[in-house]
């Protein structure tokens, strides 16, 4: 049996409101005779607020379905200032302590982005057990914060540019979610083909096993679930909402949480429904429950290195069509051919493809679903992507002449 352990600061569990990547490849590898155990913090970072319960120690296990979690007990925090830093840099180093304190050691330890303090704590402990190191890119750092207009070239994203460089050269093989993101890491020295894409994706078994919900009929129920913050563009969606709001026979619908929500509250109009952050199973239902679904990215530089959102293969995977607004380098929808593909930011398409959509009849509509549904599970279920996994883990012998540690 092979041991793998994940540095995932951010990581969750279905129960929880957000992406459960690593959740759902542990599971399988799991099925697959292998033994993982995820070290994430167990404050939630877009809900702020502590999901365990601790007494005298900084770190619990809990076991899933036979996947194995170790929470970290990280400090709080609020938004994207100097809390959420001291956060970032409590869980390096509370990870690593209570990695060390474990045994047996893994055979491999991956560590993922988003930050690149949990990537660096992960290549200090592979280091000291002697075991392959891996990066997985899931948010390009700190070029990301920088496109996004987060934050601009100062001493902290000095730092990071710096660390990014020391761990690109220092992993044994790098993993990323984004299909494109090789044409920045290359950047770095690094060859073609020690970076592997292994994308976001579906568990289509426990998409099926969830009852659509049950909405007032005779009604266009259009469905936003996910992140609410700057990339995510929501304000076109509501600035259409108050266009269409004349019509009785559209409904508006957002799920999630984040930076953004109250500024879309505010802006909201009559025919607009906030829900906040849902447990993964609710949400996926109020999806499996809508007419139409909705994918809005800001236009920003950081999406030509392609886009691989949880939600948007939640979307595929529910038989619903989809509006895609978005100008990413790669574009699923269409490739699904699962609905209507429009430009970034543009409300007044926004609005026409909405429209087209309700002009639809059933039959239209259910030929689109069908093809997202189809395209997700040839391409993006999770046991077609943890194929792809275990054949780029198999490949991974310790050799200490590989790389200077």
């Amino acid at each position: 049996m092979k041991e793998i352990w994940i540095f995932n600061h951010h990581a969750l569990t279905p129960d929880m409101a957000g992406g459960t990547r690593h959740f759902d490849f542990a599971k399988e590898l799991v099925s697959r005779g292998y033994k993982v155990t995820i070290f994430a913090s167990s404050f939630h970072y877009s809900k702020y607020e502590e999901m365990k319960v601790y007494k005298d120690t900084y770190f619990l296990k809990e076991e899933l379905d036979s996947v194995e979690f170790i929470w970290i007990k990280t400090r709080p925090y609020r938004g994207n200032g100097l809390g959420r830093i001291l956060n970032m840099l409590d869980y390096m180093n509370k990870v690593q302590k209570a990695a060390l304190e474990l045994t047996p050691h893994p055979d491999i330890l991956i560590g993922s982005s988003v930050h690149l303090f949990a990537v660096f704590a992960a290549y200090k402990v592979a280091k000291k057990m002697e075991v392959p190191f891996v990066m997985e890119v899931r948010d390009i750092w700190p070029q990301t914060l920088i496109d996004m207009g987060v934050a601009s070239w100062h001493p902290f994203i000095l730092v990071l540019a710096k660390l990014e460089n020391f761990l690109y050269k220092k992993a044994d093989k790098i993993i990323t979610n984004l299909p494109y993101a090789y044409e920045h890491i290359c950047k770095f020295g690094i060859d073609k083909e020690d970076v592997v894409w292994i994308s976001n994706g579906v568990d289509i078994l426990r998409s099926e096993a969830i009852e659509g919900h049950q909405y007032e009929s005779n009604i266009l129920h259009i469905t936003y679930a996910g992140a609410i913050g700057q990339a995510n563009q929501l304000e076109i969606l509501i600035q259409a909402a108050e266009i269409l709001k004349d019509n009785k026979e559209i409904l508006f619908h957002i799920i999630g949480d984040g930076p953004s929500l109250n500024y879309l509250k505010q802006i909201k109009t009559d025919n607009v429904k906030f829900y906040g952050s849902l447990e993964k199973k609710k949400a996926i239902s109020m999806i499996k429950g809508s007419d139409v679904l909705f994918f809005p990215l800001a236009d920003s530089p950081i999406f030509n290195y392609g886009i691989s959102s949880n939600k948007l293969f939640d979307y595929l995977a529910s038989k619903k069509p989809i509006i895609f607004a978005s100008n990413a380098k790669n574009n699923p929808v269409k490739e699904a051919n699962a609905g209507i593909s429009i430009k970034a930011g543009n409300v007044e398409e926004v609005v026409r493809a909405i429209q087209s959509i309700k002009q639809m009849d059933k039959e239209e509509r259910n030929t689109l679903g069908e093809n997202g549904y189809n395209y997700a599970s040839k391409y993006f279920s999770i046991p077609i992507l943890v194929d792809k996994l275990e054949a780029c883990l198999s490949t991974l012998v310790y050799n200490t002449s590989k790389k200077e540690r």
